[in-house]
């Protein structure tokens, strides 16, 4: 259980008593606050996970001694709480174009008319709540009403939302890929909870280099939400993967990173097709031309 033990003390009081407690409870995971009251006085608290409070009690007079100025000590056992339940029900499920991501908890009270993706908040990024998540599927929604892509590639795909939103609209495999292992395990068990685990491969790698995405390039599209830096860096290689007439939507980046990774692709013959900004992170598609020749820049937003 949590027990909190607290101190009312004027300001340079609290603050000496609180150094005591950080002194001597501070490597041991206690967690240590100094705030404000509405009185004038200031709250020093202590959390401590124990079974009893009458010791901890005594633990902190016996420690203070004298330092604690006659500060008066209350001794509060906190109700048990499932913090993780309780982060869950708070994560309310997110609409991005035609797709709906949402956690377990809202399993049996979903709207109609949405292509639903369950996705708990775990390990691994990619709940939807984010704006580049969230940016990437509004973005992925209009290509996928364009055009039937037949060879998908998610690079950096953290959870799996991404590859398993291609994988539920187009039914055809989705190579997904991951530097974090444990991303790659949490992918693969996401895309069998969406009933597309018959779809989705994912794997392991550092950046590109792995022999199925190697064996399976080129690809038709490519989805990237990583950062801005592994962005750039990696142009050389997405070339290299991407299909002449291939798609490729990028997220991950701040809104004044956008013209770095723009001209790093351009660099690598791929172009600017659209730039879109989400909560002020922007979600970029470019394309390769079919036939070598440049395309069109589009304008920036």
């Amino acid at each position: 259980m949590t027990i909190k033990t607290s101190l009312f003390a004027a300001l340079p009081e609290a603050r000496r008593i609180s150094s005591f407690l950080e002194r001597d409870w501070g490597d041991a995971g206690v967690v240590i606050s100094l705030d404000e009251r509405p009185d004038g006085l200031w709250s020093v608290d202590a959390y401590f996970e124990a079974g009893d409070p009458d010791p901890i009690a005594a633990q902190v007079r016996d420690r203070l001694g004298t330092d604690a100025f006659g500060a008066p000590l209350t001794v509060e056992v906190l109700p048990e709480t499932d913090w993780i339940a309780a982060g869950l029900e708070a994560l309310k499920p997110v609409a991005a174009g035609r797709f709906l991501v949402h956690g377990s908890h809202d399993r049996h009270r979903l709207p109609a008319g949405r292509m639903a993706i369950e996705i708990d908040a775990g390990q691994a990024f990619g709940t939807g709540h984010h704006g580049t998540t969230a940016g990437c599927l509004c973005v992925l929604d209009q290509l996928l009403k364009r055009r039937r892509y037949v060879n998908p590639l998610d690079l950096g795909s953290g959870s799996g939302v991404l590859a398993i939103a291609l994988a539920k609209v187009l039914r055809t495999p989705v190579l997904a890929a991951d530097i974090d292992p444990i991303a790659v395990k949490v992918a693969i068990d996401n895309a069998a909870l969406n009933h597309v685990g018959h779809l989705v491969r994912a794997v392991r790698a550092n950046g590109l280099a792995h022999p199925s995405i190697h064996d399976h390039a080129p690809f038709d599209l490519v989805v990237a939400n990583i950062l801005a830096e592994p962005l750039m860096r990696l142009a050389p290689a997405v070339a290299r993967v991407l299909a002449p007439g291939g798609d490729l939507v990028l997220s991950g980046l701040l809104r004044q990173q956008r013209e770095r990774v723009v001209a790093a692709y351009g660099a690598q013959r791929i172009y600017l097709r659209q730039a879109r900004l989400f909560e002020n992170w922007a979600v970029l598609h470019l394309r390769r031309p079919p036939s070598g020749d440049r395309l069109r820049r589009a304008p920036t937003v």
